[in-house]
C-alpha cells in the first residue's frame, strides 16, 4: 500500500515505509500498488488519477467533524485521534489547529518560514538572509539579519504559544523540527499525516 499527501507545491509518497517527494511538474509514476491520498491540490490531484486511477481518496472514509470552514484535509487527518492537544504542519504555510476533548476548536494560518525569507530580498537585496539556528530571541538584535529573523520567528512563535497555553504541541512539516526546539511542551513527528492516513485506513477496514 502507498500513501500519497498532495501538497500546494509537492507530492509527497510513503512507500515501503521511506519517502519519496515529487515537485508538481515532476512526471508521477505509474504505480500498481494501492494508494491512498489526501490532496489541498485539485490539479495535482487529477496528474496523481491521470496515471493511477486506482488512487483512493482519504476523505471518502474518514469522519472528521469541525465548524472550521474549508478546513484542508491534510489538516483534518493531523488532527484525527488527538483530544487535547495543539497541530502545527510547519511546510509552505503553517497551520495551527486545537483540538479540545477531541473536538475541533478552529485555527489559523501563518506564512511558512520560506515564504518569509523570500519576502525580504523584494523589499530590498540588503534584506537577505540566512537561517541560522542559533539567535538569541530573549534579545534585542544588533544587525539587520538578526532583526530579521529575530521578527520572523517570534511572528511564528508567539501565536503559537498563545494557543496552547496548558497544552503540548505536535509539531510536523519540513520546519516543524526547527519551530518545535523553541518549545518546551512539544515533540517532532514527521510522520503524523501518513500515521493517521494509516489509523483511518485501518479503522475502515474493521468496520467494512
Amino acid at each position: 500500500m502507498i500513501l500519497c499527501d498532495i501538497g500546494n507545491t509537492t507530492f509527497h509518497f510513503f512507500i515501503n515505509k521511506k519517502h519519496k517527494k515529487y515537485f508538481l511538474d515532476e512526471k508521477i509514476p505509474v504505480f500498481d500498488d494501492e494508494i491512498y491520498y489526501i490532496s489541498v491540490n485539485e490539479k495535482a490531484t487529477k496528474k496523481l488519477l491521470k496515471n493511477n486511477p486506482q488512487a483512493k481518496n482519504i476523505e471518502d472514509i474518514m469522519n472528521f467533524q469541525t465548524s472550521y470552514k474549508g478546513l484542508g484535509k491534510d489538516r483534518a487527518v493531523a488532527c484525527s485521534f488527538y483530544d487535547d492537544i495543539v497541530i502545527v504542519d510547519a511546510g509552505s504555510a503553517i497551520t495551527v489547529d486545537i483540538m479540545e476533548k477531541g473536538i475541533h476548536q478552529g485555527g489559523f494560518i501563518l506564512l511558512g518560514m520560506r515564504s518569509f525569507i523570500s519576502s525580504y530580498p523584494k523589499i530590498s537585496k540588503k534584506l537577505k538572509f540566512s537561517f541560522k539556528k542559533d539567535i538569541n530571541l530573549d534579545k534585542i538584535p544588533l544587525q539587520t539579519k538578526d532583526a530579521i529573523q529575530y521578527a520572523m520567528l517570534k511572528s511564528i512563535i508567539l501565536p503559537i504559544k498563545e494557543v496552547s497555553l496548558n497544552k503540548n504541541i505536535i509539531f510536523t512539516g519540513g520546519d516543524g523540527l526547527v519551530l518545535s526546539k523553541y518549545f518546551e511542551n512539544s515533540i517532532y513527528k514527521k510522520d503524523l499525516i501518513f500515521e493517521n492516513m494509516k489509523r483511518i485506513i485501518d479503522a475502515n477496514n474493521c468496520i467494512t
